[in-house]
This record gives C-alpha cells, sequence and structure tokens, in this order.
C-alpha cells in the first residue's frame, strides 16, 4: 500500500461517506423540524436504504479493483457525488405522512424517530472513523 492508499485502508472511504451522507441528511431533517408548522410545507427526506445500497455497490467495484484507488460512488436519483467529495442531495416528499388541512404533511413521531437514527449512524462512522485513526497513526509511529 503506498502513501496515497492510506486513506482508503481500513474501510476509510465508505466511513467517511456515510459520515458526508449522514451530516447533509441531518440538515434535511432540522429544515423538516424547523417548518412543521409552515402552513404547506412539504417535508423531505433521502432514502438511507438507496444509499447504502449505493455504498455497497461502490465497496464491491472497490473490492473488484484489489481495493485500489478511492471508492468510486455512482450517482443516483437521490445522491449525487460530488468531485470535492460531498454529496448533492435530491430529496424527495416521504409516503404515508398524514395531509392536514393547512396542506402540511407533518409527521412529528417520523421525523424524531430520522434524527435518532441518523444521530446513531453519524455518531457510530465518527468513532470507527477516529479509531482508524488513531490506529492508522499509531501505527506510522512504530508504536504498535
Amino acid at each position: 500500500m503506498s502513501i496515497v492508499g492510506v486513506t482508503e485502508w481500513g474501510g476509510m472511504g465508505s466511513l467517511e461517506a456515510t459520515i458526508r451522507f449522514a451530516g447533509q441528511r441531518q440538515r434535511l431533517i432540522a429544515h423538516n423540524i424547523a417548518n412543521i408548522s409552515t402552513p404547506n410545507f412539504i417535508q423531505l427526506d433521502v432514502s438511507t436504504s438507496a444509499f447504502q445500497k449505493q455504498l455497497g455497490e461502490a465497496i464491491d467495484r472497490h473490492r473488484d479493483n484489489a481495493g485500489q484507488g478511492p471508492l468510486d460512488l455512482q450517482p443516483s436519483d437521490e445522491v449525487r457525488p460530488l468531485p470535492n467529495g460531498s454529496f448533492q442531495l435530491v430529496p424527495n416528499t416521504p409516503s404515508g405522512n398524514i395531509a392536514f388541512q393547512d396542506r402540511n404533511n407533518r409527521d412529528l413521531e417520523r421525523l424524531m424517530q430520522d434524527q435518532s437514527e441518523n444521530i446513531l449512524v453519524f455518531r457510530t462512522a465518527i468513532d470507527l472513523f477516529k479509531s482508524r485513526s488513531d490506529m492508522m497513526r499509531s501505527a506510522l509511529a512504530q508504536r504498535i
């Protein structure tokens, strides 16, 4: 493994993609929460399962390439990778919410559940990323 490949070691690319996705999704969820009482506001979200499938396919391609090079996420309908490593989210209206008389499709319980799940994914990915970084730092310092 060359020094260029160090950032791809141990799933760092997939953890970074997960952190970036969860961070951007958190902004979307916060926007939905902030506008929960706004008349005619329609909540938007992106599919986490679609992103997980997209990430899984990128990991499979990375493995097929003998783990060489960066993780190559292909664009999907909802998540488009940008050259700087972030994502452009194209959210959809979640189905199953109740439309109230003010035409708002609010569902506070679902929003709180989405927020909690998203924070859990974000914190887990951050903890794993930190653990891998500490391990890499220790190996580079020859203290294993």
